[in-house]
């Protein structure tokens, strides 16, 4: 099936739904609470400490692994 034109109607119909989210955007933006700067801050701390004993728990976890399968294995490669 091929692509038609939009008609001029359709046109104007996509046009006023696009105009009706974009209000709709802002009138929610306008709803948002913004978190303060402390807030933020705390955020980003907390995100950061999680995700460096995320990868610290990952490293111990692939270095226990490894010693076990090398001990297993007779310290074959």
């Amino acid at each position: 099936m091929a692509n038609r034109p939009a008609t001029p109607a359709q046109r104007a119909a996509n046009a006023q739904r696009t105009r009706e989210f974009v209000r709709g955007v802002a009138t929610e933006m306008r709803r948002v609470t913004w978190p303060t700067r402390e807030e933020w801050i705390a955020a980003t701390l907390l995100t950061i400490a999680l995700v460096v004993a995320v990868g610290l728990f990952t490293s111990a976890c692939d270095w226990i692994f490894a010693y076990l399968f090398t001990w297993l294995t007779g310290g074959a490669r």
